[in-house]
């Protein structure tokens, strides 16, 4: 009894796939071994393959491809609404990033999980500058200190490990489900809880209907982020991903570590932390899959084969963000 109010105390409830042993009375983490996707070539799953203004909904692992359609959205509120779901959502607004909070925090309110209870993580290095808009009931904003970065790459590489850190301080206390996303977006249209799931992943909108040989995987075998040559199913976004808490965590824990092997190793993935995400969902398949109607990019059109667009990147100065 003693060592499991321990146990609740000092480490989070969520890790059921950790060994958790006492060891001169401090808990230590062990991970379990994973249990990769072994590799095998197998033909691509095509989010077009049906017709061309037609999407899949279903990949090859039997996880539904979200898109307007698919679903019911007055059924599922039906269904969801009775279990008095709280929805996390984090966003980073480091440097000159701040100037997005207040765009992306209004649009949230008026279209992400509308009649549900929401909190949001904002981590910046400049508190003074996030404005504090309006929330409707039930809704909280939480404005979250985390050190500056020195360059925009270091930025990328810490979100992995700032938000498990987040997850087991506070978040798997306060939210079922927790959305990471980034903060030069905006919501178009309802975000809803058809986007709920154990682990949740985002088709990349330049990357759609591209065959895998052309996804930007890290191909360097010395990193960790390392996807072989007739791998892959699609290629994620890194502005979108969630799921369960508990899966989450799991998840962002198991990107970091990746992470910092190719650190002590004096390498860094192609495309940082969306490399290792990448590498990641190959080998833990996530349990539902989002169009690109829930990450679209500004800069390009809508194709026929989206109906709507619920979520996009902002079309901006790249360059000067990242100076």
């Amino acid at each position: 009894l003693i060592i499991c109010k321990v146990w609740k105390r000092e480490v989070p409830f969520f890790l059921p796939l950790a060994h958790l042993r006492l060891c001169n009375m401090k808990l230590q983490y062990e991970e379990e071994p994973s249990q990769p996707v072994a590799q095998s070539q197998y033909p691509q799953p095509k989010l077009l393959e049906q017709k061309p203004t037609e999407l899949l909904t279903l990949t090859p692992w039997l996880a539904p491809i979200v898109s307007e359609g698919t679903f019911n959205a007055e059924l599922l509120h039906h269904i969801y609404q009775p279990l008095n779901l709280t929805v996390g959502l984090t966003a980073f607004a480091a440097g000159k990033y701040t100037r997005f909070v207040q765009h992306f925090l209004e649009s949230a309110e008026r279209f992400f999980m509308r009649g549900y209870r929401v909190r949001y993580y904002i981590f910046t290095d400049d508190p003074q500058a996030i404005p504090r808009v309006p929330l409707g009931p039930g809704r909280h904003l939480s404005i979250i200190p985390v050190p500056g970065p020195s360059q925009w790459e270091e930025a990328s590489m810490r979100r992995m490990e700032v938000i498990s850190m987040h997850i087991t301080e506070r978040a798997h206390r306060e939210v079922d489900y927790l959305f990471c996303l980034n903060v030069d977006t905006a919501f178009r249209n309802p975000w809803g809880p058809e986007t709920l799931g154990d682990l949740v992943a985002a088709i990349h909108p330049g990357y759609f209907t591209a065959p895998r040989h052309q996804f930007p995987y890290e191909r360097r075998p010395i990193s960790t982020a390392f996807v072989a040559d007739g791998e892959g199913d699609f290629y994620y976004g890194g502005a979108v991903f969630g799921g369960r808490v508990a899966r989450v965590y799991e998840f962002t824990r198991g990107c970091h570590m990746g992470i910092l092997a190719d650190k002590a190793n004096g390498i860094m993935a192609a495309w940082q932390e969306e490399s290792h995400l990448n590498r990641r969902f190959l080998s833990h398949k996530p349990s539902k899959v989002l169009s690109p109607e829930y990450l679209w990019d500004d800069r390009q059109p809508q194709p026929p084969s989206l109906k709507l667009i619920r979520f996009s990147t902002l079309n901006k100065d790249t360059a000067w963000l990242q100076s």
